[in-house]
């Protein structure tokens, strides 16, 4: 459990050297500091929705989860309680920034099978490594949005703090299936995020941010039936 709260500290600190370094940074720069953020997430969110894709039992799961979640998250106005959170925090894109800085610290291998192998073996050394890569994304996640992207942690800890407490109290929920529904709906989310940071589509990404729950809810109603 330590292992998540590094993970936690890691935003933090990798949020707050990334916002000293914005500040000696010019315009020009963060533009291309936001530009190659976008080609990352763009490139990184196909990958893992292929990869996943490949590893997937249910072909048409992920897009009844989009579906569904998206209409949740516009139903629920997501994306309008985000920016009236953040308005005060930052005259920047902040929302974009957090939306983006949840996807990329909390979908994945690491992220999800971390919390796993530390509850059923007190194996950390997933959870070690994604706090690593939490600190750099989160460097220049920040010199592009500023320090208010730290509340990620918050999410990040939550987010990993459930899968490590389902996979104590049952070992035969967090399959591989469901790691690779939940990161192929995950890569979706990313690689549509990294289109809005090179404002080539706006797709509302905060919106569709239910669907990483809908795998969750299809494979826990399985193991009902």
């Amino acid at each position: 459990m330590i292992a998540i709260f590094i993970n936690a500290a890691a935003i933090i600190i990798g949020s707050a050297i990334g916002a000293v370094a914005r500040k000696g940074i010019r315009q020009k720069y963060i533009n291309v500091l936001n530009t190659a953020m976008g080609l990352c997430a763009l490139v990184l969110g196909c990958n893992v929705a292929i990869a996943s894709m490949q590893k997937t039992h249910y072909p048409v799961l992920f897009i009844f989860c989009l579906s569904l979640g998206g209409l949740l998250g516009t139903l629920l106005r997501l994306d309008q309680h985000m920016e009236n959170a953040t308005r005060s925090m930052s005259t920047s894109n902040l929302a974009e920034g957090i939306t983006t800085a949840i996807l990329m610290c909390c979908v994945g291998t690491l992220a999800m099978m971390g919390p796993v192998m530390s509850a059923l073996y007190d194996d950390n050394t997933y959870l070690m490594t994604a706090a690593t890569l939490n600190l750099v994304t989160m460097i220049v996640i920040s010199s592009s949005y500023g320090f208010g992207t730290a509340v990620t942690a918050v999410v990040v800890f939550v987010w990993m703090s459930s899968i490590y407490g389902i996979a104590k109290l049952s070992q035969s929920f967090i399959s591989e299936e469901l790691i690779s529904e939940v990161s192929l709906v995950g890569g979706i989310l990313i690689a549509a995020s990294g289109l809005g940071i090179l404002n080539i589509k706006d797709c509302k990404t905060i919106n569709l941010m239910p669907a990483l729950i809908m795998p969750i809810l299809f494979f826990a109603i399985k193991s009902l039936c």
